[in-house]
């Protein structure tokens, strides 16, 4: 009696989980409102923490991310070229006497 016990339990889970994985693969069928809705929420608080944990581990990656962000809006090295334009910062070092 044991046996059929515990052989009718995994059935059951067995069956529990094939019928649960196919309902989380059918797709949702939403409407473009609510897709365009959904974008326009932006990262949710759990998104920002791990964007914030991911710089913390990869500081090179949140330096190239800032880089692109500046040359993508004409503000990457500006105050290095305005300072040689106007010959007011030099690269010599100056010499005291």
């Amino acid at each position: 009696m044991q046996d059929w016990i515990g052989l009718g339990f995994f059935v059951l889970l067995i069956v529990g989980v094939i019928v649960g994985l196919r309902v989380l693969s059918k797709p949702q069928t939403r409407t473009s409102e609510e897709f365009e809705r959904n974008a326009a929420e932006g990262t949710t608080m759990m998104g920002a923490s791990f964007n914030a944990l991911q710089e913390l581990m990869d500081p090179q990656a949140a330096k190239s991310k800032e880089v692109v962000t500046q040359m993508k809006e004409g503000r990457y090295q500006k105050k290095k070229r305005e300072g040689k334009a106007d010959g007011s910062v030099s690269d010599e070092p100056e010499s005291e006497i």
